[in-house]
């Protein structure tokens, strides 16, 4: 992949390369979330030291995927680094739409975690390269459920949660006892709604792929999963998503979140405890696993200078970057992705998550089973899935917001995903 040399540590804010580098632009879509705003500040001292000029285009997670997909299926060239995640990486690899990734010893892949560095390549070759990795964990306010006398303890039951944050809620105060996804999306509400599904022993389609929306098991999560945002989340919750419950949060407005393990990096309140995701009886796949990646479309005229890029933003040096930043330090830094950042004595001394957040990537189940006969947690790793889960996305908000009953909005969804499915040649 590299006509030129990799880049080595030079000081810990860059790297710089033992040839040159020409000075070009790279165009690099990321999505809004903190660790990507934060690189676009780390990432000045690169182009000053190889001339590289970056150019970001910054876009809401929705918006992104459909952009990046758009563009990398057409071979629009509107980008040279995409940011893509373990649902897109394993097939746009495979079709040829980004170009894989080969990097020198000194990036050393083999500390990048086995769930993240399988999850991004196909057939053993790494299509994306993680930036951060994620499970999900309930992110909680001790100090509320001391004073209410409720606790929340590792993969607990959806009962308790749900006793938890009634005992919390308080709406009066500004404090509501669950704050939880419900923005329409394939990777918005459905990342979430899936793993409830999954601990309830449901799943997105059959052995044949057919799929089975309309089962008893999606009723009774759906049903529970709008009984308790109904009851105990925030007013308009079908409008939120990751970052707009990561501000409620910071503002003491949620008593609990079940979301993103990276979340616990920006989280600023005091009294926040974690604990590993509750289920209903089945707990593989009751917490998701994700990574978001960078990746080169194919054919990109500067694939060289972005691999370069790639191989800096997701080394073990890029973490200490962070770490040693005067604006962010090593609460701060991008984790989930590299075995060595949790042997950092001071991430260990500033991240009170590591452990809860390293338990729960390493507890992730992708694989197929008998239950759940694909491979992913919180999608299917299928090329129709955003499509399918977008349709079905839409139709949980509907039923969130009360614009339909449950049961109406999973007959809409099994109807929508089977006319997809047909479509794609799954069955007649």
């Amino acid at each position: 992949m590299f006509k030129k040399n990799a880049l080595r540590a030079a000081t810990a804010l860059s790297l710089v390369t033992a040839g040159s580098v020409s000075a070009e632009t790279l165009t690099i879509a990321i999505v809004n979330n903190g660790h990507m705003i934060n690189m676009q500040t780390v990432a000045e001292a690169y182009t000053k030291e190889t001339g590289v000029e970056l150019n970001w285009v910054s876009l809401e997670e929705g918006v992104l995927r459909e952009q990046v997909t758009s563009d990398t299926a057409t071979g629009g060239g509107q980008y040279d680094i995409i940011n893509i995640g373990m649902q897109e990486a394993p097939i746009w690899g495979a079709a040829g739409w980004i170009e894989p990734l080969n990097f020198s010893a000194d990036y050393d892949v083999d500390d990048i975690l086995p769930a993240m560095r399988n999850g991004l390549s196909h057939e053993g070759q790494l299509y994306a390269a993680p930036f951060y990795g994620e499970s999900s964990m309930v992110m909680y306010r001790k100090d509320l459920m001391d004073a209410a006398g409720v606790s929340i303890t590792d993969n607990d039951s959806w009962d308790n949660v749900k006793a938890a944050a009634a005992a919390i809620h308080d709406p009066a105060n500004g404090v509501y006892g669950a704050c939880l996804r419900g923005k329409p999306g394939w990777g918005d509400n459905m990342a979430f709604i899936t793993t409830v599904v999954n601990s309830f022993g449901g799943a997105w389609f059959d052995a044949d792929m057919r799929p089975v929306l309309d089962s008893a098991e999606w009723n009774a999560a759906i049903n529970f999963y709008v009984d308790l945002l109904g009851n105990y989340g925030p007013p308009g919750s079908e409008g939120n998503s990751f970052n707009e419950i990561l501000a409620l949060y910071n503002e003491g407005k949620c008593g609990m979140w079940i979301d993103a393990t990276i979340a616990a990096s920006f989280l600023e309140v005091d009294g926040v405890a974690y604990a590993q995701s509750p289920n209903a009886g089945n707990p593989v796949g009751a917490n998701w696993l994700w990574a978001w990646a960078m990746a080169i479309p194919a054919g990109s005229p500067n694939a060289d200078a972005a691999a370069d890029f790639i191989e800096w933003a997701t080394s073990k040096e890029y973490v200490k970057a962070v770490g040693n930043h005067a604006e962010y330090g090593w609460g701060s830094v991008p984790t989930g992705q590299r075995a060595s950042t949790y042997a950092i004595p001071e991430f260990q001394a500033a991240a009170g998550f590591a452990a809860a957040e390293l338990a729960a990537i390493e507890s992730a189940a992708p694989g197929a089973t008998d239950l759940k006969p694909y491979v992913g947690v919180q999608f299917a790793a299928i090329p129709e899935f955003p499509e399918v889960g977008s349709a079905v996305a839409q139709e949980m908000a509907a039923a969130l917001s009360g614009a339909k009953s449950v049961e109406d909005a999973l007959a809409a969804s099994q109807k929508a995903a089977d006319s997809i499915m047909k479509e794609a040649g799954y069955y007649d």
